[in-house]
């Protein structure tokens, strides 16, 4: 495909496992995912490592069957992946049923406490908060930030609140001074231009598991990066809902092709408890 977004080897992996061994209680062999990257254009070096950093870090298990080392997952790495599945398929893109509440979350810490702050705006972004003033982050609905900043060692310097807006609040304005929207729009388009050849063609049977692996890691690359606001309040030309439309068609032509690849491609085995 032209245009294609470079992927990181373990996003793939993440999207793979969610895929092919979540919610299955099977482990994997090693061989067969090295098989599947290398269809993707990950080699064999590349998908070795990252499948050992993602087992040091706790996000893999492994097990033996003879000389055949096969790898399952963590309760740390079904968390993630849950996550990500819930995104995809129940969250969505489009947030038609906004209660007009908001999150607000308030903080205030040292000078010297860089590398906290640092940490703690990332963390905000990521579960959608948008600066409104320096010290006061905002986010739709209810979000629930208490273990995040229990985890971060921030408990004493946050305050969050719910909060409704006043009637003559212009929270579209609120909207386009708070977030950046023009990349996340960008993004969505961009994915349209991709896949949307695929809503009419089918690919080659082997193409089939890598296309739909790609497909799923972009997807959730984005939807993870958008902070679901409210659509009635974003510009009338917001093209996430065209895009989830493209994901779903697409998604639902592959599989298929995909689901015959995959019985043929990976070595599975029962995953056998822990001790």
């Amino acid at each position: 495909m032209t245009g294609e977004e470079p992927l990181r080897p373990q996003s793939l992996m993440l999207t793979f496992l969610g895929d092919q061994v979540l919610g299955r209680d099977v482990c994997v062999y090693s061989g067969s995912v090295i098989d599947v990257f290398a269809r993707a254009g990950v080699g064999e070096q590349a998908t070795r490592s990252t499948l050992a950093r993602m087992a040091g870090r706790g996000l893999l298990r492994r097990q033996r069957e003879g000389r055949r080392v096969y790898f399952g997952l963590t309760g740390r790495s079904e968390a993630v992946l849950r996550d990500g599945e819930r995104r995809i398929w129940e969250t969505g893109a489009v947030n038609r049923r906004w209660d007009g509440s908001w999150t607000l979350l308030g903080f205030s810490l040292p000078e010297s406490w860089q590398r906290q702050r640092h940490d703690l705006r990332s963390r905000l972004t990521w579960s959608g908060f948008g600066p409104l003033f320096n010290g006061l982050w905002i986010a739709p609905g209810a979000v629930e930030v208490s273990a995040l900043v229990a985890e971060l060692g921030l408990t004493a310097h946050v305050k969050v609140f719910r909060a409704h807006a006043d009637a003559g609040m212009d929270i579209g304005r609120m909207i386009e001074e708070t977030w950046e929207l023009s990349d996340l729009a960008g993004s969505y388009a961009g994915f349209v231009r991709r896949w949307h050849p695929w809503e009419d063609e089918l690919p080659d049977p082997g193409d089939a598991l890598v296309l739909r692996l790609r497909l799923q890691t972009e997807w959730l690359q984005i939807v993870r990066r958008d902070p679901r606001l409210p659509v009635e309040h974003l510009p009338g030309d917001w093209p996430a809902e065209q895009a989830e439309k493209t994901f779903r068609v697409v998604h639902e032509r592959l599989s298929p092709l995909a689901r015959e690849a995959s019985e043929r491609l990976l070595d599975l085995v029962p995953a056998r408890p822990q001790a």
